[in-house]
C-alpha cells in the first residue's frame, strides 16, 4: 500500500493519526483556537467553509498564508465543505472549482479535500495534476449508512480518481449501521486499498469507529479542537490518548 508523506507524518502507516479541525469564522477566531490546542497533533484541518468572505479569494489566500506561517511544519489540510455534504455555506460549483484551484497553486497547503460528487471533480483533479498536493477526496452522507457494497464502491471510485487517500464518512441510524461501516472498510483495506483509506461513522452511535480504525483500516480520525466540525467527534487529546493504548495492543 502506498504510504502518503508528508515531513515527518507517514499516513497510512502506524497508529492512525489524529486530524484537528479549525472552524474560526476569522483570522483573530483560527488563531485563538490554534493557540488553545493542548498539544501538538499530526495534521490540521482548515474548514475553510466557516470562514466570513470566503467569497474573497485574497482574503482566503491571505488567512492560509498566516495559517501556514503559525502553523508549520505541521500538515495543512485545507476543506470547503459544501452544504449539500454538511457544510457550512452554499457557493456555485464553479467557483468551488476556482477556490480549490486557487489553493492549490499558492502551495500553502499540504492536502486538499475534493469531494467525490462535486460536478468539477474531473476538472479539479485535472489541475491537481503536477502539484506537490495530496488530494484527500470525500464523500459525506448526514442522513443514513449506504450498503456495504456501495461504500466500497464509492472508495474504490476514488482511488479510480486517482485521489492519494479515500474518505467516507457516514450517519448511522443503529449498532448495525456501524457494524456495517466497519465491515466495508476492513474489505476494502484488505481486499483493494492501495492507498489510504479514512472511514467513520457519525453521531455517538458511530463513536467506536473513530478509535478502531488501527483494527479495521482506517489511516486518520478526526478529533475537536476548541469546537468540533463533525457528529461524534471526539476531544483530539482524548483521541490521541485512546489511540496509543490501542496501537499498543497491536504490537
Amino acid at each position: 500500500m502506498k504510504v502518503v508523506s508528508i515531513r515527518d507524518i507517514h499516513i497510512g502507516m502506524g497508529i492512525p493519526k489524529v486530524i484537528v479541525p479549525l472552524i474560526g469564522r476569522t483570522i483573530e477566531e483560527l488563531l485563538l483556537e490554534i493557540k488553545s490546542l493542548q498539544t501538538n497533533f499530526e495534521i490540521i484541518e482548515w474548514r475553510a467553509d466557516f470562514l466570513e468572505g470566503i467569497e474573497d479569494i485574497t482574503k482566503v489566500k491571505k488567512t492560509l498564508s498566516t495559517l501556514r506561517e503559525v502553523l508549520y511544519p505541521t500538515p495543512l489540510l485545507f476543506t470547503f465543505r459544501t452544504h449539500r455534504e454538511g457544510g457550512s455555506k452554499i457557493i456555485e460549483d464553479s467557483y468551488y472549482e476556482t477556490l480549490l484551484v486557487e489553493v492549490m497553486k499558492t502551495k500553502e497547503v499540504d492536502l486538499i479535500d475534493v469531494e467525490l460528487f462535486s460536478p468539477k471533480v474531473t476538472e479539479i483533479m485535472q489541475a491537481a495534476k503536477g502539484t506537490d498536493v495530496f488530494i484527500i477526496m470525500s464523500n459525506h452522507d448526514f442522513e443514513k449508512t449506504p450498503a456495504k457494497e456501495e461504500i466500497i464502491w464509492r472508495l474504490k471510485r476514488m482511488q479510480e480518481l486517482d485521489a492519494h487517500i479515500s474518505k467516507i464518512a457516514v450517519m448511522p441510524n443503529n449498532p448495525t449501521d456501524v457494524l456495517t461501516l466497519l465491515d466495508a472498510t476492513y474489505t476494502m483495506y484488505s481486499l483493494y486499498a492501495d492507498r489510504p483509506i479514512i472511514t467513520m461513522a457519525m453521531a455517538s452511535t458511530g463513536v467506536i469507529s473513530r478509535l478502531a480504525g488501527e483494527v479495521f483500516g482506517s489511516a486518520a480520525t478526526f478529533g475537536s479542537g476548541v469546537a468540533s466540525s463533525a457528529p461524534g467527534q471526539i476531544p483530539a487529546v482524548d483521541l490521541k490518548y485512546i489511540l496509543g493504548l490501542i496501537h499498543t495492543k497491536q504490537e
